[in-house]
């Protein structure tokens, strides 16, 4: 498995920045549209996704849209704020963060090079527009707005290594954190190197979430995948990480072209009691059920966590 995963570069490395997260968390507006470029070249296309009378429109700049791999910035600052948010510090729309921090958490390797494709990503993530219409009391409003609102290099060392970066995110992107409309994702995304596989993650940590299972036709995984390779090519891939299950907290199989992800284990911030009922009863339901959760959810999920563990 090691050889389709990356080196977990900073283990040992730095104590204190590799914990400085809970941990990390994904926005889950665009865990769900594949807004984020999945070439590894300067992709050019402008993406149209049209679904229950909502149009999202993204739009490159000279420089290419930006890539899944742009998209660890955002996790790192989504992460950041949640994580001081949770713990009751007041949070700001503007956010100034070493690159030094950055590349350590999200797994990078140390060295010139990172810095400057830091820039270029913050470049591509400025310069990357969203359009939308959005219905509100009746009415349909179109909006335009990039992935972040601006960036700067605070300071530069002698080698012109961006050591401080301040970075000003989007309305769009900031909502998400103060409406707490993120996901918390497994370390171990930052080491799957291609970029399908950590699309596939996103994916399967959003619709499978805390469910045992999730399928999905793979004619619909290739338009939420966002990618324009054949289908065989698709078909493929999903087989060889079938074999290698090196994607973090699921299990991915294929059977008629339909896709199942399952989950490898009970998730850690919903592990079942250690005596959950024999039989799930409306008494039990609202025992163990989460706030805002409805009966038939709670119940759907105690009933997989409990089949989870006997299985």
């Amino acid at each position: 498995m090691a050889d389709f995963l990356l080196p977990d570069r900073h283990k040992q490395r730095d104590f204190f920045t590799c914990d400085v997260f809970d941990s990390f968390k994904d926005d889950i507006a665009s865990m769900e549209h594949p807004v984020f470029s999945l070439s590894k070249k300067p992709d050019h296309r402008m993406l149209v996704y049209e679904r229950n009378d909502t149009t999202i429109k993204i739009k490159p700049s000279y420089t290419g849209l930006a890539t899944i791999f742009d998209k660890d910035i955002l996790l790192y600052l989504a992460s950041a704020l949640m994580s001081a948010k949770n713990s009751g510090e007041s949070i700001s729309q503007t956010v100034r963060f070493t690159s030094y921090d950055y590349i350590i958490s999200t797994n990078k390797s140390l060295g010139g090079t990172q810095y400057k494709l830091l820039k270029e990503g913050l470049g591509r993530l400025n310069g990357t527009l969203i359009q939308t219409n959005i219905k509100t009391n009746g009415k349909e409003v179109t909006k335009e707005f990039g992935l972040i609102d601006s960036w700067e290099v605070v300071k530069e060392d002698t080698k012109g290594k961006a050591l401080a970066i301040e970075v000003k995110l989007s309305d769009w992107f900031y909502s998400s954190i103060l409406g707490d409309a993120v996901l918390t994702i497994d370390r171990g995304y930052f080491r799957l190197r291609k970029p399908t596989e950590r699309r596939l993650y996103e994916l399967a940590r959003k619709h499978c979430g805390n469910q045992v299972t999730w399928k999905i036709s793979l004619t619909n995984l290739k338009e939420k995948l966002g990618i324009t390779s054949q289908m065989k090519l698709l078909r493929f891939n999903i087989k060889q990480i079938a074999e290698t299950n090196h994607l973090p907290e699921y299990n991915i199989s294929m059977e008629n072209d339909v896709v199942m992800f399952t989950r490898k284990e009970p998730p850690k911030e919903s592990k079942a009691p250690k005596q959950l009922p024999k039989y799930v009863s409306k008494k039990s339901v609202e025992k163990y059920a989460r706030p805002g959760e409805s009966y038939d959810q709670a119940e759907s999920r105690i009933k997989g966590l409990r089949d989870a563990l006997k299985g």
